[in-house]
């Protein structure tokens, strides 16, 4: 079962998972503080060149499974046209309405 999106409880995430959905890199962006990180499975990672990569070039898109952590938290099914569906975790630091860092791996 999934989590509509317009259901999300924190409404920083909900804009990020909104914005990825729709492949809107501008709303994504917006969304980011100007010198945002993430890292995926561990590893720090070039924010612009993997959400490019792994999102908006192959039609990333997630569905949220659950919620942690006030809504900062996701497990998610990702799925892109690359490496198809995994289920992942998500989990969003948020500063000032805006997200300063974000980390997702397989769970």
């Amino acid at each position: 079962m999934t989590i509509p999106v317009d259901q999300l409880s924190d409404p920083t995430v909900r804009a990020f998972v909104t914005a990825l959905n729709a492949g809107d890199q501008n709303a994504l962006y917006a969304v980011l503080t100007p010198g945002a990180t993430m890292s995926d499975d561990g590893s720090d990672r070039n924010l612009r060149e993997w959400l490019d990569r792994e999102a908006f070039s192959s039609n990333g898109r997630m569905d949220v499974e659950s919620e942690a952590d006030d809504g900062r938290a996701l497990v998610a099914n990702y799925r892109n046209d690359t490496w198809g569906a995994m289920r992942t975790t998500w989990r969003f630091t948020v500063d000032g309405g805006r997200i300063s860092r974000f980390e997702t791996g397989q769970a």
